[in-house]
């Protein structure tokens, strides 16, 4: 399955091709949005938590994705995260430990990433455009810990989304403040290059602290968007029950 992944990819990339393979190709992404649609649709409010699948459990910030998960679900929310290892692995576990929901959007790679245990839905997707989105539809806020290149480009797109009103103002928490420190420079920089704005510095909290996080999630997604948590009921029309 990871060869043809790669193959996937490849022919998504590399250009034109004919009409009609182009034309089957568009069904199969639709199906992949149509299959994590239906699972995810009684996810309940969700935070989505990215970071770095690289961190054991012995590293700090494990632990800290674990103590997040923990209190993002004694909140009330579902953890919703990248379904692989390191803190994909921690947030969920720290769910699953106090009875919370999880979720896991996990992703076919060449060298094949298993889910971890601590989920209670996964969906597996081929392309990683389209496990972004669900990433973003189903949550009210996003965590972002310390991580790598795919880290950045998750925490970068949930802003431009927000930045152009794409999305609502949902809370983004940036969670490691040494570890983003050039980070930081980097975007008061873009302000002083006029290439953002200084109010888009409000769309991100750094912190350290767990406690602050989740606090500024559940006062701004309860006074900003009045989110009432309400189970979906499943519906006899669409086969969910």
């Amino acid at each position: 399955m990871a060869s043809q992944q790669v193959h996937d990819d490849h022919f998504f990339l590399e250009g034109p091709a004919r009409r009609d393979i182009e034309f089957f190709y568009v069904f199969r992404v639709a199906a992949q949005f149509i299959r994590g649609f239906r699972k995810l649709h009684f996810a309940g409010p969700c935070v989505t938590v990215f970071g770095s699948a690289r961190f054991d459990e012995n590293h700090l910030y494990y632990k800290k994705g674990m103590e997040m998960g923990a209190k993002l679900s004694q909140l009330g929310f579902t953890i919703m995260t990248g379904g692989g290892p390191g803190i994909m692995e921690a947030a969920p576990r720290g769910a699953k430990s106090v009875g919370g929901k999880t979720i896991g959007c996990n992703i076919i790679l060449p060298e094949e990433q298993a889910s971890n245990p601590y989920l209670d839905v996964v969906v597996t997707f081929r392309h990683f455009f389209v496990r972004k989105v669900l990433l973003v539809k189903y949550s009210y806020a996003f965590v972002v810990m310390p991580g790598g290149a795919g880290t950045m480009d998750e925490l970068f797109e949930t802003v431009t989304l927000i930045q152009t009103g794409k999305i609502k103002e949902f809370p983004i928490v940036v969670f490691g403040v040494e570890y983003w420190k050039p980070l930081q420079e980097m975007l008061h920089v873009m302000v002083d290059q006029k290439t953002i704005s200084a109010t888009d510095l409000d769309l991100i909290l750094f912190t350290d602290s767990v406690e602050e996080a989740t606090t500024h999630i559940e006062s701004t997604t309860r006074q900003k968007f009045g989110l009432v948590r309400k189970p979906i009921k499943p519906s006899w029309l669409f086969g969910e029950r």
